[in-house]
């Protein structure tokens, strides 16, 4: 057995180079062949480590970047917005960078309802930002109710709560928050309301007739019954302020003659983590912007089945040349209903993934607020609480 000496890497590769070399007579060496096979393995080898490199940077790029739906799971959901999670990211937080990322775009608003796109924050703000609409921005609703007649066929505490859960249209940063141990309100704290009313027959009625909307006077106790009566000098201090219910056809009661309601109704300052009835939202919630990627064109009858996996304007039909070819059209619009993992010929073809800092907000309003001022003063409780928290780090830090 002949045991020959091993060469490094780097030398063959030097000598291969030097014996493949073309001689001075113009005819190349005796190992030309074998060198330029080598050669080409060896740039084919570092063309599949760049590629191999670029992919794996991709696939970085789309974990830290993209939450995946698949069939059977959804994948990339953990957070991981913090240093060293990823070598070659620095993703320490930097408050010029975030400034520079970060925006709000407003969709839609109306009266009551408002959608806009917070891009470039965590969901855990973003989850804290929904929570404080829920329960911390403060209302004004019933929270004593003194009964002094009821002989409607709702008992008195189910009357209580109904009326308690009626929304009044009253600015609440207009009064302060009552103080625990106070029985009596007061103009500063305290919204004071009346419903006294009495149903009877109607004398005009045809006789024949079985419609209680005929038969009857105040039978049906609407909310617009509800009548503000002024307390202490409030009738000076809000003159032109329109205090009554939201709504005006809210039911609360039906009556028959003789049946009579006289209730008093006291209104305090509270927020919805003390109760619902102080809730200024009806809704508020978030969900990340689609993302859906076609991974090939699609086709003729499967791009009429892929429209169809989609929810309306998600995907369009375009006509190419004759050919019926699918693109998506607008992604926000899709709800992830994920129907296109039914069709084992599409479900290859379609990459379906939510932008993990692109969070579209809805934001409903009870009526008491306007939803653009409820976001802003949302966005005040959260100051208000950072400050309060950076307040305690500064006090621990001086102890």
């Amino acid at each position: 057995m002949v045991k020959t000496k091993p060469v490094p890497y780097a030398s063959a590769v030097k000598g291969e180079e030097k014996a493949g070399a073309v001689s001075r007579d113009g005819e190349a060496g005796p190992c030309s062949g074998a060198c330029a096979v080598a050669s080409t393995l060896v740039a084919a080898s570092r063309a599949r480590g760049g590629e191999r490199g670029m992919a794996a940077r991709g696939g970085v790029e789309e974990m830290r970047s993209r939450v995946v739906l698949g069939e059977f799971g959804v994948r990339n959901v953990h957070t991981t917005d913090f240093p060293g999670n990823y070598p070659g990211y620095d993703d320490a937080w930097d408050q010029a960078e975030f400034e520079k990322n970060f925006r709000v775009d407003v969709i839609r608003m109306d009266e009551s309802t408002l959608e806009f796109d917070m891009v470039g924050i965590d969901a855990a703000i973003a989850n804290a930002f929904r929570r404080i609409l829920l329960a911390e921005v403060p209302t004004m609703a019933v929270e004593k109710v003194f009964v002094y007649n009821n002989t409607s066929i709702v008992q008195d505490e189910i009357l209580a709560h109904r009326l308690g859960l009626v929304p009044i249209r009253a600015d609440p940063r207009l009064f302060e928050y009552k103080n625990q141990g106070d029985e009596e309100g007061t103009e500063i704290d305290t919204l004071q309301f009346q419903l006294k009313i009495k149903c009877s027959r109607n004398p005009c009625a045809v006789k024949e007739s079985s419609d209680p909307n005929e038969l009857y006077i105040n039978h049906r106790v609407y909310s617009k019954h509800i009548t503000w009566v002024p307390l202490g000098n409030q009738a000076d201090l809000f003159p032109d302020a329109d205090l009554r219910p939201v709504h005006d056809d809210i039911l609360i009661a039906q009556l028959r003659p003789g049946q009579e309601i006289d209730v008093l109704m006291h209104c305090v300052k509270g927020i919805g983590k003390d109760h619902a009835k102080f809730s200024p939202v009806a809704t508020a919630s978030y969900r990340l912007l689609p993302d859906i990627t076609l991974l090939q064109p699609i086709e003729g009858e499967a791009a009429e089945t892929l429209k169809k996996c989609f929810s309306p304007g998600v995907i369009e039909i375009q006509n190419i040349k004759g050919k019926k070819v699918a693109r998506v059209a607008n992604a926000r619009m899709d709800t992830f209903s994920r129907e296109i993992f039914r069709h084992d010929d599409l479900k290859n073809f379609v990459r379906l993934a939510r932008v993990r800092d692109h969070y579209i907000f809805s934001v409903e309003s009870t009526g008491v607020l306007p939803p653009d001022v409820l976001v802003s003063e949302a966005i005040k409780v959260l100051i208000g609480k950072c400050r309060r928290f950076l307040d305690e780090l500064d006090s621990n830090h001086m102890d």
